[in-house]
């Protein structure tokens, strides 16, 4: 298998159907979340829409720049989360994620070694590989978060 279809199995086992490292993922997770628990704030903590906004927000623009794009995410909206006021709403969040992940693993699936070796966008950013590992791996650490957020607002209602 080569270097990018292992990448791509693994970001497919921690947001869409995996449950090899951490015995869950995104998908997991949130399949029986409502949008009121998903919007529900404990303390400081951000909420699970949040985190969920937050991660596919990340996966979105490297998507964009997988396509030939620009890169234009920026760490200071990766929390501009809108309003969520419906199950609708929190429905189309989720569905925007397993759609911009499903169309980021196949991209990646796509790259060849070489380009994993490239620069990405500018070289302060580093490689393909060492961005798409840090997705792979912010994606496990959000998600840790989100299990337990989940076992937090479950406890207390």
């Amino acid at each position: 298998m080569s270097t990018p279809s292992q990448l791509a199995k693994r970001f497919r086992e921690v947001v869409l159907d995996g449950k090899w490292i951490a015995n869950t993922n995104f998908k997991d997770q949130l399949s029986d979340v409502t949008w009121k628990q998903a919007t529900t704030k404990i303390d400081s903590l951000n909420t699970i829409a949040m985190l969920t906004f937050h991660i596919d927000y990340y996966i979105a623009g490297l998507v964009d720049v997988f396509e030939g794009g620009d890169l234009k995410i920026k760490d200071q909206f990766s929390f501009d989360l809108p309003l969520i006021e419906s199950q609708q709403q929190w429905e189309e969040l989720l569905n925007k994620l397993w759609n911009d992940s499903g169309k980021f693993a196949t991209l990646l699936e796509q790259m060849s070694d070489s380009k994993l070796r490239e620069v990405f966008v500018d070289e302060k950013y580093d490689t393909y590989l060492r961005n798409i590992d840090g997705m792979i791996e912010h994606c496990y650490y959000h998600l840790g978060q989100i299990t337990l957020i989940k076992k937090l607002i479950l406890f207390k209602h």
